[in-house]
């Protein structure tokens, strides 16, 4: 097997798309080599815990409301277009990610991060649900087969907090600016949503390579 090490934040909306379209390569390769791993990056580490409104904050990034709401009519677009779908009338909420990262890492413990990233990405992106909420995360968890009330207890403390602002800090100091990221085997980095060509045509090579 070959480490398909992802940076990702399940509030980006191309980490979804970027997931989508990796979903599909993979699914047309079945004996891809990939295992994959996870890795926490926050887009917006300063929001405050609760979170902010997610209009106000791209109104505020775009410069107005109206550009802030065809910024968002166009990426959903691109995902419709790639296979993924987001409700953006439903995204009202843009949350601190820590938490999510935090579960996230202890879903990779269980063997459960692959489903839990997914779990996570359609709560926010098609339910519209707050995954920054520690009893919504708590909730999650459960239907990914993870014990919710010892994850509440885990939301609860501090606990891994430190570990993954360090890891996040780590990607940023080596060159990692934004998500989704992709690292092939510790060694070959795409950066961004890349096409379900692109990757058979990786996924390809590779195997020639292990043949």
């Amino acid at each position: 097997m070959i480490r398909l090490d992802i940076f990702s934040d399940p509030v980006c909306p191309w980490c979804l798309i970027g997931k989508t379209l990796l979903d599909r390569a993979l699914e047309s390769r079945p004996d891809h080599p990939f295992a994959i791993q996870w890795h926490p990056f926050q887009l917006n580490p300063g929001l405050p815990k609760g979170g902010v409104g997610h209009v106000d904050y791209l109104a505020a990034r775009f410069g107005s409301k109206e550009k802030a709401i065809q910024a968002m009519l166009q990426v959903a677009e691109q995902a419709r277009i790639a296979g993924a779908e987001i409700a953006m009338e439903k995204v009202t909420r843009l949350p601190n990610t820590l938490d999510a990262h935090r579960l996230i890492h202890w879903a990779g413990i269980e063997g459960r991060q692959t489903p839990m990233v997914a779990r996570l990405f359609r709560a926010h992106w098609r339910e519209g649900e707050d995954i920054g909420d520690a009893a919504t995360l708590a909730r999650l968890a459960g239907e990914v087969g993870m014990e919710a009330a010892a994850v509440a207890r885990l939301l609860a403390s501090d606990a891994d907090a430190d570990d993954i602002s360090a890891r996040d800090r780590d990607a940023r100091d080596k060159g990692v600016t934004a998500v989704p990221t992709f690292l092939i085997a510790q060694s070959y980095v795409i950066a961004g949503a890349q096409p379900v060509e692109t990757w058979q045509q990786v996924i390809d090579e590779l195997a020639e390579k292990l043949a």
